[in-house]
């Protein structure tokens, strides 16, 4: 399904309240900064995409860029600073407050105490599917990717997450999230380098309960700089979101050309950087 208006935004965007609001202005530290400049991935113009600055206990932990009127986000970038094996899975999941209720604070919550999806996907929009467990609540931002405790609450938050095909789901995690993972901390994290990854969903053509769009395809991508912010690796993984789907390990480029067709024009996953001069791991 091709979005049919996708052009790069300003960096200077209307906004709402709190945290909903700009990625330069409000969370830059999980983009690329090449010469100065902050470059977060493309956005999309339209007043359904909303930039979330992702916040838990008031720290903001990754960003997101969200769809909601698909209710599904487009991507979440973070910083990869290294994987602690501490971390738990509480199950339990938060919205965005601000997407449904401007006058909300800046923290993720629970669903619970509000009249809330209008703009965004809740749990019941998952739950008793058929056949049930088709669909997984798919982390775009992965729990393994996470360095606190307290970063790996803040993934379970609806705004993260696009239905994932429950087999899909484990492979993505197997042949995705744990070899990217692992590349990025023997190649990158012990050089004492820096780590920005951007993962995201291709739209597709159905949705759950006639609610939340089931992506076509899921895709990541990560960019390596050095201490003096010069690129140095890149990587990428992309597939199709169904059973027994083939994960292809990418290049940067091959990702991007790959995305240009999907979404029916130019996107940058991270614009001005890891092009195709740069090495993969």
């Amino acid at each position: 399904m091709k979005l049919l208006a996708v052009l790069l935004v300003p960096l200077l965007l209307s906004v709402c309240l709190g945290k909903v609001g700009d990625f330069i202005r409000d969370c830059p530290g999980f983009f690329l900064k090449l010469n100065g400049v902050i470059s977060p991935p493309t956005r999309f113009v339209g007043n359904q995409y909303k930039q979330i600055c992702q916040t838990l206990n008031d720290k903001v932990e990754f960003a997101s860029f969200y769809d909601t009127n698909n209710r599904i986000p487009v991507y979440s970038a973070y910083k990869f600073i290294g994987k602690v094996n501490c971390t738990r899975r509480s199950g339990k999941w938060f919205i965005e407050p601000q997407l449904d209720d401007q006058t909300q604070g800046v923290n993720m919550k629970s669903e619970s105490g509000g009249t809330y999806g209008d703009h965004q996907a809740l749990n019941k929009d998952y739950e008793k599917q058929t056949p049930r467990g088709e669909y997984h609540k798919g982390h775009l931002v992965p729990v393994y990717h996470s360095s606190t405790q307290s970063c790996a609450n803040a993934t379970f938050t609806l705004t993260n997450a696009a239905p994932q095909e429950a087999s899909f789901n484990i492979r993505w995690f197997h042949h995705a999230e744990s070899k990217m993972e692992e590349k990025m901390s023997t190649d990158c994290i012990n050089k004492g380098w820096n780590a920005y990854v951007v993962t995201g969903v291709v739209p597709g053509n159905t949705k759950l309960k006639n609610r939340v769009l089931i992506p076509s395809h899921y895709w990541t991508a990560c960019c390596c700089l050095d201490n003096n912010d010069v690129p140095k690796l890149s990587l990428g993984y992309y597939a199709e979101n169904i059973n027994k789907s083939v994960i292809n390990e990418v290049t940067l480029q091959a990702l991007e050309n790959e995305l240009n067709i999907k979404y029916g024009q130019n996107f940058a996953v991270f614009p001005g950087g890891c092009k195709m001069n740069i090495r993969k791991f």
